[in-house]
């Protein structure tokens, strides 16, 4: 019987069919080995490696401070190891165990049992348990080599020279920031560059040190700075301020000294003070011991400005240093009434320096009154303005390597209520503020001839090995902001000055070969209600002392003393008056020729 076979497939198109399939699925094979060994390489690389690899920061040694002692420089700032203890929750196989264990090794730990055994169970490869632990207690951790517990070395401030110059300095905080000070103006040269360890492990997390795919990056340890301070000038300062602030019966003030030929601070300071090494003990409501207050806290300056407004006067040749005028011993402006104080008292021709000996509110008063031509206006206004601002930089931060540098206040000559008062009132250092350091700054210009240098605290900067070293050089900000004669002037001035009231200041007599001239400030102490308190005074005192060929201004500030007399004669001219006998004394003040 005949069978029909034109429905069944032939054999050789069967085997070229399953040929195809084949040739497809390889295809597709190979597609995906391609896909997976070529495209995402890295990403399964990185995958696989995830649990091998770890990542470290190194940190980097923070630089080192240093400041003069005489004719050598000294560290005033160190670093000394510390080590934070962590822990790998991943890799710790029995809790209870290594809780008992740590807990028992390091008794101190601010931490109870339970939040240990609790932070052991977090998500995160890196738990920090302790910090600050000493070498000893790290050693001892060590060897009891707790499986997925570790130690990391870390350096900590330290300060060979006690609590000395501590808000000059500042503080490292907790995050290696640092905070106040030079810590904080200076914090990015300080810190240094981290390094990376990107590490394989073993099975308990810990690099594997000789694996040739370890990535190491090596820190770069901060740069080294030299202060402009000398530390036994400085110590001298801190003694005779504490003992100036008892006897003045004030809490609180501060003094510096600047070189007035070159900007650099010799020695600055306020009290109340505290310990670097120990700023995690204050306290909230004694926080405000951080603040170097001689730069971040303005007032009003008090008589300290009349100098100022006498260099103005003479600079912008209105008057000369002969000049006299008919003092009426009172003015009103605005419907206000500027007297003087009563030792000054009476109506007559007074000269210019009877302004200064006497400090005489209304002669202030009237060298303003001559920059407008003989009245208090707009033209006086904007010149003396364009003085305070301009040439003695009141308004504007010094620049100085310190954190929180305050600007202080300057009023707008035409915009306002009462803008002829109130600058009758700047001209005798009232309704207007500044910081004792703008005002050493500046001072130091119109005594020097003239040439306004900015404040520093820096002398060099150099890398760890010392191989680079960069000098700070002087920096001039602005030259002749007065003429050399109008800085001559108000010089001779300041001198004869001193010279009838140096008893008053503590001075038993005056120092043959040195020249010494200064004034006095005595401000109300402004009540934030608005006004001022009636019996409550600031005290200041500016100065310079000169020798050969060194020039030093000092200034002294007392807040709220509760001696008799006038805050800025009894409370802080004594302060000034010994830091000048220092410097004649001890730091190389040489005499002129007789």
């Amino acid at each position: 019987m005949y069978e029909d076979n034109t429905n069944q497939t032939n054999p050789i198109a069967r085997t070229r069919l399953w040929y195809v399939f084949l040739l497809l699925l390889s295809c597709l094979v190979l597609v995906r080995v391609f896909y997976l060994q070529v495209i995402q390489h890295d990403y399964y690389t990185s995958a696989a490696r995830s649990g091998q690899f770890k990542e470290y920061e190194i940190p980097a040694s923070r630089g080192i401070i240093e400041a003069h002692d005489g004719g050598r420089v000294v560290p005033i700032v160190l670093n000394e190891p510390k080590y934070t203890l962590f822990f790998d929750p991943l890799h710790i196989e029995d809790y209870q165990t290594t809780a008992d264990t740590i807990l028992a090794a390091v008794p101190s730990i601010a931490i109870d049992r339970a939040d240990l055994l609790s932070m052991m169970q977090q998500d995160s490869r890196y738990v920090i348990v302790a910090k600050k632990l000493s070498e000893e207690k790290a050693e001892e951790l060590t060897a009891l080599e707790l499986r997925g517990v570790g130690l990391r070395e870390e350096s900590q401030r330290a300060y060979p020279q006690g609590d000395l110059a501590a808000q000059v300095l500042g503080f490292v905080n907790d995050e290696d920031q640092g905070v106040y000070g030079v810590e904080q103006a200076l914090n990015d040269a300080l810190r240094g560059v981290p390094g990376e360890l990107r590490a394989v492990t073993d099975a308990r997390g810990v690099p594997l040190a000789a694996n040739p795919e370890n990535i190491s990056v090596e820190p770069k340890q901060g740069s080294r700075v030299l202060l402009t301070l000398d530390v036994g000038l400085q110590k001298q300062l801190e003694d005779i301020l504490e003992s100036g602030l008892e006897h003045a019966g004030s809490d609180t003030g501060g003094a510096l000294i600047i070189d007035a030929n070159t900007g650099a601070i010799k020695a600055m300071a306020n009290l109340p003070s505290y310990n670097p090494a120990r700023f995690t003990e204050v306290s909230q409501e004694e926080s405000h011991v951080f603040t170097n207050d001689l730069i971040a806290s303005p007032l009003e300056i008090g008589s300290i400005m009349k100098p100022f407004t006498m260099a103005a006067a003479l600079d912008s040749g209105v008057v000369d240093k002969n000049t006299t005028y008919y003092d009426p011993n009172q003015f009103t402006i605005d419907g206000a009434t500027i007297t003087n104080v009563a030792e000054s008292s009476g109506v007559g021709i007074r000269s210019m320096e009877d302004i200064l000996q006497l400090s005489l509110n209304t002669g202030a008063t009237w060298l303003l009154k001559q920059m407008g031509g003989g009245e208090i206006n707009e033209q006086a206004r904007t010149t003396w303005h364009s003085y305070m601002t301009e040439k003695y930089f009141f308004g504007s931060k010094t620049g100085i390597e310190q954190g929180y540098e305050a600007t202080g206040s300057v009023p707008s000559p035409v915009d306002g209520f009462g803008l002829n008062i109130q600058y009758a009132n700047t001209a005798f250092g009232q309704g207007m503020t500044a910081t004792p350091l703008q005002a050493a700054a500046a001072f130091a210009a119109i005594v020097n001839g003239g040439t306004y240098y900015q404040p520093r605290l820096v002398d060099a900067v150099s890398d760890n090995s010392g191989g680079n070293t960069q000098l700070i050089e002087p920096v001039v900000k602005k030259a002749n902001i007065i003429s050399p004669t109008a800085s001559r002037d108000t010089r001779d001035l300041l001198l004869n000055a001193f010279s009838i009231n140096y008893r008053t200041y503590g001075l038993d007599g005056l120092r043959e070969g040195y020249d010494i001239g200064g004034k006095t400030g005595t401000a109300q102490v402004p009540n934030p209600e608005g006004g001022y308190y009636d019996y409550r005074f600031n005290g200041t005192f500016i100065g310079f002392v000169e020798g050969l060929d060194k020039t030093y201004v000092i200034i002294a500030r007392v807040d709220d003393p509760s001696i008799g007399g006038y805050a800025g004669s009894t409370a802080a001219g004594p302060i000034f008056t010994q830091l000048a006998e220092v410097m004649i004394d001890s730091y190389g003040l040489q005499p002129k020729a007789q």
